[in-house]
C-alpha cells in the first residue's frame, strides 16, 4: 500500500482514490475565532456562500452529518425531517469526533471513520464548486457538489436557517 503524502487526510485519500477533480486550499484562521466560516471565506478570497461547514447531529438517537453554508445555521427541524426522524440536536463534540475520526474545526463529510447518513443543504446544487473541510483544521477542499453528494450518498434538502 502506498504511503499517503504528509498533507493527506482520509478525505483527500477518498478523493484521490475515486479520481475526483478537486483542489486543496490551505488557510490560517483560528478555529475559535467568532464568525469562523466568514473568516475562512475571506482568507480564501471566495464568496461565503460557497463555504460549507460539516456538523454532526443526533436525529432520534442516531448520528447524521449535515453540510450547510457558513452563511447560516443548521435548521434542526428540517434536518430531522430530511433524515426521516422527528427530533434533532447537535451531537456531543466527543461523539462527533469519535464517529468521524476528525477533530472539531476539521470534520470533513468525506472519509469519516463511520459512514453516517448525510444531508447536504440544497443551496449547494446552485454552485459549480463548493468548499468543505479537507479533514484537518486549516485546509479546505473545493469540489463539485455532485461529487460530494455521490461520494457521501447524501440527500439534499433545505436545512439552513
Amino acid at each position: 500500500m502506498a504511503k499517503k503524502p504528509a498533507a493527506g487526510t482520509p478525505a483527500t485519500a477518498v478523493l484521490a482514490e475515486q479520481r475526483v477533480e478537486h483542489t486543496l486550499h490551505p488557510y490560517d484562521v483560528s478555529p475559535d475565532a467568532p464568525n469562523y466560516g466568514a473568516l475562512v471565506a475571506q482568507a480564501l478570497g471566495i464568496e461565503p456562500a460557497r463555504v460549507f461547514k460539516t456538523l454532526i447531529a443526533e436525529v432520534d438517537g442516531r448520528l447524521v452529518v449535515a453540510v450547510v453554508p457558513v452563511t447560516g445555521d443548521l435548521d434542526l427541524k428540517a434536518l430531522a425531517a430530511a433524515a426521516g426522524g422527528k427530533r434533532a440536536g447537535l451531537a456531543d463534540r466527543v461523539a462527533a469526533e469519535r464517529s468521524s475520526g476528525y477533530v472539531r474545526g476539521g470534520i470533513s463529510p468525506l472519509g469519516q471513520r463511520k459512514r453516517l447518513p448525510t444531508v447536504v443543504d440544497a443551496s449547494a446544487l446552485d454552485l459549480d464548486r463548493m468548499y468543505v473541510s479537507a479533514g484537518r483544521r486549516g485546509l479546505q477542499v473545493a469540489l463539485a457538489p455532485s461529487d460530494l453528494i455521490r461520494l457521501t450518498d447524501a440527500v439534499t434538502a433545505a436545512i439552513r436557517t
